[in-house]
């Protein structure tokens, strides 16, 4: 009964963590990892997890929820017809193809250089959150092609497996500075967290196999249950931030969840 009452606290956790994703990610068309990763890592070793080991489960993790949270947020946007099916179909082989080059890297780098590569990610996506004036501007006439293509799509791939992210934020960012509106850049960028998840998942379960230390009910980098527990809660809230997008202005929010990642990666730098 005690081992039982021990895990209620973590398992509310990640239902609240989950809703909180779900939500981010249909509001500002990220796939939710900002929010998981750090729950995940504060709730990991409630679970089993090994100090070591905690940050490469996270992101992996992480990137399994992001799946499901990405199909579910790109199907409301979609139904809202703010989804360009042709940027996402175009970018997918070069966001893939960066995604297996992020997890290759991950597997070479520690838990504490990861949490380290994480905190400092978040800090330069929190100027995206709390600088729109600035960033938002359209800087070109089109979406890019050929290798400017190339290059930009890859390197969303390869920095989102490292942070366990959807890749919304800079999806979004290049889409605005090409001119589109902000709704339809959400829900475009919405669809790359598959793009990368997919991949991305597999890559953490198969770089995982054989560790020591993991959590209970993981699958390499993967922990099965925390990723259900999540998933299920965001699938909920992912059309309340879809709907919120469409009807409340974004300033106030953009400030309010830049903050936060101000506060997350500086407390994911500092603690590692």
């Amino acid at each position: 009964m005690s081992q039982f009452a021990s895990l209620i606290v973590p398992a509310i956790a990640l239902l609240a963590a989950g809703l909180a994703a779900g939500f981010a990610g249909g509001l500002f068309g990220i796939g939710g990892g900002f929010v998981v990763v750090p729950a995940l890592v504060i709730l990991l070793p409630l679970l089993g997890a090994a100090p070591g080991q905690v940050t490469h489960v996270a992101i992996g993790t992480s990137l399994a929820t992001i799946i499901f949270t990405s199909l579910r947020s790109v199907t409301a946007h979609a139904r809202r017809d703010a989804v360009d099916f042709s940027v996402l179909r175009s970018w997918a082989p070069w966001v893939a193809a960066g995604t297996v080059g992020g997890i290759l890297l991950a597997d070479q780098v520690s838990g504490r250089a990861l949490a380290v590569i994480f905190g400092a990610g978040v800090l330069i996506f929190a100027a995206y959150f709390l600088m729109p004036e600035r960033l938002d501007r359209r800087t070109f006439a089109a979406m890019p092609s050929g290798a400017v293509r190339i290059s930009l799509a890859s390197g969303l791939g390869l920095l989102s497996a490292l942070l366990g992210i959807g890749g919304g934020t800079i999806a979004t960012l290049v889409m605005t500075s090409c001119g589109t509106p902000i709704h339809r850049a959400i829900g475009t960028a919405s669809g790359m967290g598959a793009v990368i998840a997919l991949p991305g998942m597999i890559g953490f379960i198969a770089i995982g196999q054989g560790e020591a230390g993991l959590p209970w009910g993981s699958l390499g980098f993967v922990n099965l249950p925390a990723a259900l527990a999540i998933v299920c809660a965001a699938l909920v809230s992912a059309p309340w931030g879809v709907s919120a997008a469409h009807r409340l202005s974004p300033s106030l929010l953009r400030t309010v969840f830049g903050a936060y990642l101000v506060v997350v990666g500086v407390t994911m730098i500092a603690n590692r």
